[in-house]
């Protein structure tokens, strides 16, 4: 039979082994290991290298400067919106001057004033155009392209024949300012868009009517065109007729 041989128990010193025997002594139990506990943070600067840090944010200075920007002029020129021009008077459009002429070609039977009229502009006879064209798409016609075509064409006419007639002397006219009298001188045939709506089609009421703002347009345009130039006393039936025959075919325009 082996032998058996007792075995003293293992003792570690405390001071340089752990705190737990493997084998415990006789007569005691053996000890809980200890609770696991964070280590606390520490206030000192060497225990705890970033320190937190603390922001104050208290309200804004009551004496801060406002913006630059606040209440400066823009591009530094001093000038206000309240100094700029309107907005049509950049475009060159004088609404008075157009009201003005307006009033001299709208009576029948006064004479319209020249001097107006020297100054030329197509704003009032694009206005007019636009109005032609408005009046005739209500009757179920679409002529505004044709009608800006007539009366370029009528303008070129018009001018050619008077340089023929004249030879070379044309005052005042030129082709801009021709334009522009043909377009004012369109006003009866507005009108006549606007009446040609409550008559009845196909009579010969319409065509006394038209036939009457035809002459009206002739005897303004006529005498315009006449006193523009320097020479037209001379040839005032002929542009009469060449008036008549541009203002003709607006009419039939209307009509048809």
């Amino acid at each position: 039979m082996a032998k058996q041989f007792p075995v003293p128990p293992v003792v570690f010193n405390n001071s340089s082994s752990p705190t737990h025997r493997r084998h415990p002594i006789p007569g005691t139990g053996a000890s809980p290991p200890p609770a696991f506990a964070p280590p606390r943070p520490s206030t000192s600067s060497a225990a705890n290298p970033l320190p937190f840090m603390s922001f104050d944010i208290g309200p804004a200075p009551s004496n801060s400067t406002p913006p630059l920007f606040a209440g400066a002029p823009i591009g530094g020129s001093g000038a206000s919106f309240e100094d700029e021009p309107p907005l049509l008077e950049e475009l060159g459009i004088n609404t008075r001057q157009i009201w003005r002429k307006t009033l001299s070609i709208l009576h029948p039977l006064r004479s319209a004033d020249t001097s107006l009229h020297a100054d030329a502009d197509l704003s009032g006879p694009f206005l007019f155009l636009l109005s032609f064209g408005l009046f005739q798409l209500l009757a179920g016609k679409f002529h505004f392209g044709i009608v800006l075509g007539w009366v370029t064409v009528a303008s070129l006419f018009l001018y050619f024949v008077f340089s023929m007639l004249s030879g070379g002397r044309r005052g005042d006219l030129d082709l801009y300012r021709c334009v522009s009298l043909v377009g004012y001188c369109m006003l009866p045939m507005v009108i006549f868009s606007a009446v040609s709506l409550f008559l009845p089609r196909g009579g010969g009421l319409i065509f006394g009517v038209g036939m009457g703002f035809v002459l009206w347009s002739t005897r303004v345009c006529t005498r315009l065109l006449a006193e523009l130039a320097s020479s037209g006393d001379e040839h005032r039936g002929l542009i009469a007729y060449a008036c008549w025959l541009v203002y003709m075919l607006f009419s039939l325009l209307v009509i048809f």
